[in-house]
């Protein structure tokens, strides 16, 4: 939960997925000069939007007087609630990773990118440093040998390699599956889910503990990999031609199962700047706050120190308690309220 004495709201419902509501607003309301009423706000099931989430409510509702909501979940089913008109507002969009969905709403007017979250994020496979040295392991390509497979066995598929993807409800599971398929891995590898994002950074911290090799997909910005040694294998460069046709087979898989995949092609993530999206009638509505929303932004090595403060073992996990050390410690928030704003965020910490 974002907040520790925050109430949880009833289930919102969605044609796709039931994901759960959870309720971020204070206890004594700041008064506000305007009626900024309620913020249905998006989260997703990663550490970096859960820190953002937590960060921009607070602001919202200390400094301008809202009640937030936070609907937590996956890609699909908070895009979904967002394209829908559902959620107001989410302040993390992988936008390339969506485009296709994404872009029909955006053309249509009915939601908008509202800038820059964090201005550099990358996606990726990646092998832990030892391993990668040993085997001189520097692309996909390298990963194509039953040997070489047969150091990430997966003890749930004997005969074949693991590799940790992302959580099923993420766009970037299907993207790898398709991936693995074009480049030739589907024959050593698995495309594993492992079930949340809390799973995977424990599978890559076990590994790393251990002396453990371990294939994985993973991003940044994160705490975790600033903690341990990955190597970022090689792919085929990003094109947009590529990229698109590869997201129409995505899709389709989406909506219809792997059984729906064709060959088609594969390339590299885009490294690419996170972003905000906005309802242009909720903006519209409510000018001040979606200024607000316009103007946050934070710089890749805040976010990283933010993540790893936030997934320390011994004083992460309150969402809260970080945003609160951030609003404490940081001043960069400040230039994007005004004075005024700003006054009321620093006396309610």
């Amino acid at each position: 939960m974002i907040i520790k004495s925050k109430k949880i709201m009833a289930v919102l419902t969605l044609s796709i997925l039931a994901i759960f509501t959870f309720v971020s607003c204070s206890e004594k309301q700041v008064a506000s000069t305007d009626d900024c009423g309620t913020v249905r706000m998006g989260d997703f099931d990663w550490d970096s939007a859960n820190i953002h989430a937590a960060i921009s409510s607070f602001i919202l509702e200390k400094g301008y007087g809202c009640t937030v909501q936070i609907t937590k979940g996956s890609t699909t089913p908070i895009m979904a609630a967002h394209y829908d008109k559902q959620l107001d507002v989410l302040v993390e969009v992988w936008y390339d990773n969506i485009i296709d969905n994404y872009k029909p709403h955006e053309d249509a007017g009915t939601i908008f990118n509202a800038g820059i979250n964090t201005p550099a994020s990358e996606q990726a496979f990646w092998v832990d440093a030892t391993t990668a040295a040993k085997y001189n392991l520097k692309s996909v390509e390298d990963m194509k040998n039953p040997e070489v497979a047969a150091l990430f066995n997966d003890p749930e598929s004997p005969g074949m390699g693991r590799m940790y993807s992302c959580i099923s409800g993420w766009t970037c599971y299907t993207i790898n599956l398709v991936k693995q398929k074009e480049y030739g891995l589907d024959e050593f590898y698995t495309n594993f889910d492992p079930g949340t994002s809390g799973a995977l950074d424990a599978a890559i911290a076990g590994a790393f503990a251990k002396g453990n090799p371990i294939f994985t997909y993973y991003w940044t910005p994160t705490g975790l990999m600033g903690k341990v040694d990955m190597i970022r294998l090689a792919e085929p460069a990003w094109t947009e031609k590529c990229w698109s046709d590869m997201s129409g087979v995505v899709e389709s898989i989406k909506a219809d199962g792997p059984e729906a995949y064709v060959p088609s092609c594969a390339c590299e993530y885009r490294d690419m700047a996170l972003t905000k999206s906005m309802l242009t009638e909720w903006a519209d509505a409510h000018p001040a706050e979606a200024d607000f929303i316009r103007a946050y932004t934070l710089s890749t090595p805040t976010v990283n120190k933010l993540l790893a403060e936030y997934t320390d073992p011994n004083t992460g996990g309150d969402m809260e308690a970080t945003a609160r050390m951030f609003l404490s410690e940081y001043s960069e928030w400040k230039s994007m309220v005004p004075a005024d704003v700003a006054k009321k965020i620093s006396a309610a910490l």
